[in-house]
């Protein structure tokens, strides 16, 4: 999710672990087959989702779209979403090999992936993933080695960040659906895919997902895409019906993110409205707990927010406000001023209108390699007090739920998955983690968790609960 500016834009226990779990059925995985091992495992990781070339839109939901029939595990309780802290799941990078068909995507910048042209600030931690899930780069590492990254159209990889949550305690995901991408073949294969990752690892390891569709870059008169989309997830996934998938209030949950930002969006605020309408009110496809990701001043329709009463009908219409605050303030002071003053009244608002409410917290922010007139580091993590004084104050400010910005999100430096503190040399400059373990930001979060459901205390120095998410993994 790429801002406007800056609006937004463990291990797996080894394979023998793994290998009861692993079955190449693409509808999904079963359980403790006979005759698995670490050997076989390698062969049945991924499956085949055909060819690239001559693919169209009805191919590709015939190859990908299918539904579950793997195992589900018991674990977070899916049917609400009150306690829970849900990350943003982006899924959106590929690799020339990984057999998704789109280069280096979301890796590369103006002349490629190559030292001197990238978009990440976050260097991913690889070391625990296994030899098929690595992808070599140009890039190099302090020792002369090449410098590796994952890809999301790998299985194996997917799978292992659902354990990393589980592991963490981290609730579940956001599963992003950018639809200008699922509009064309080629990426509509890419986010298929990798939503059936995500349900798979959210039903192996006991998390829950939703789709968030982003509507970033859609035209005008083109919100049926939207709709075409999730009745291809009905019909086709029967996604709704997905044991892993979040329900609340009865219902299944469906975001849509990018309404009312001020930022020259060809689309309109009346046109989600009716988006809105069709998912809460069809009588096949409807039926949605709805929640939408808006701008930070949405009540005062100021800001970053267009000026058109109708979006406070739209989020009347609607059922969860998300506001987006990524940039929004780059301190711990600001961001608790900020919730002392905003986010307590947002929630007072929604709570008077029987909406719910699920604020936005991020770890750090970090641009420079996507955007070079922005510097390296622009908001410091100052090893997590800045995220974790984000968290208390939602809880201060009345939140029951909460959106973590983001799990993978190496490009903006939003990242809380597993990233290195020795990143590549050379050209290209990336952050470090601080001296932190790769898994501090998983272990912070999980425990941010419990936190929010009044398991442990809110403390406000994150240096009190240091010894609980420190000691990882390196």
């Amino acid at each position: 999710m790429h801002p406007k500016p800056m609006v937004r834009i463990g291990t797996l226990c080894g394979l023998a672990t793994l290998a009861g779990l692993l079955l190449a059925a693409p509808g999904g995985l079963a359980l403790d087959q006979p005759g698995m091992s670490p050997k076989n495992l390698l062969a049945v990781t991924n499956q085949d989702w055909g060819g690239v070339e001559g693919l169209n839109r009805q191919l590709v939901i015939e190859r990908t779209l299918r539904p579950y029939q793997g195992a589900s595990h018991p674990g977070v309780n899916t049917r609400t979403l009150t306690g829970k802290v849900m990350c943003g799941y982006q899924g959106w990078f590929g690799t020339p090999t990984d057999g998704g068909g789109r280069g280096w995507t979301h890796w590369g910048g103006r002349n490629g992936f190559q030292p001197g042209s990238c978009c990440i600030d976050l260097w991913p931690d690889v070391s625990e993933l296994d030899p098929d899930e690595r992808y070599a780069t140009p890039f190099k590492l302090a020792d002369g080695r090449p410098a590796e990254v994952f890809s999301p159209f790998n299985r194996k990889t997917v799978l292992r960040h659902f354990k990393w949550m589980q592991e963490s305690g981290i609730d579940g995901v956001f599963a992003q659906r950018f639809i200008t991408d699922v509009s064309g073949s080629r990426g509509a294969r890419h986010f298929n895919v990798v939503l059936n990752h995500c349900r798979e690892g959210a039903n192996l390891f006991g998390r829950t997902y939703a789709v968030m569709y982003d509507l970033s870059g859609l035209g005008g008169g083109q919100m049926q895409r939207v709709m075409d989309d999730w009745k291809a997830l009905v019909d086709q996934m029967r996604i709704t019906k997905d044991p892993a998938y979040l329900h609340h209030a009865g219902k299944p949950v469906v975001t849509v993110w990018g309404l009312g930002f001020n930022d020259n969006r060809k689309y309109t605020v009346a046109e989600g409205l009716e988006l809105v309408r069709f998912l809460k009110d069809d009588p096949r496809y409807g039926g949605c707990t709805v929640m939408l990701g808006v701008p930070t001043y949405w009540r005062t329709l100021e800001r970053d927010c267009v000026k058109d009463p109708v979006m406070h009908e739209l989020i009347l219409k609607a059922d969860i406000v998300s506001p987006w605050t990524v940039g929004r303030y780059g301190t711990p002071a600001q961001a608790t001023r900020y919730a002392e003053g905003t986010l307590r009244q947002d929630v007072a608002w929604c709570k008077e209108r029987g909406k719910e409410f699920l604020p936005v917290v991020f770890p750090g922010f970090s641009w420079h390699n996507l955007n070079a007139r922005s510097p390296l580091n622009q908001i410091p993590r100052l090893k997590g007090q800045f995220l974790w004084t984000q968290m208390v104050q939602a809880k201060k400010a009345g939140a029951t739920m909460i959106y973590q910005a983001m799990f993978d999100e190496v490009n903006e430096g939003t990242a809380i998955f597993k990233c290195t503190d020795q990143p590549p040399v050379g050209e290209s400059t990336f952050l470090t983690h601080e001296g932190l373990p790769s898994d501090y930001y998983l272990r912070l979060v999980g425990h941010a968790s419990r936190m929010l459901r009044g398991e442990v205390p809110a403390v406000d120095d994150v240096s009190a609960i240091s010894g609980l998410v420190k000691g990882g993994t390196r």
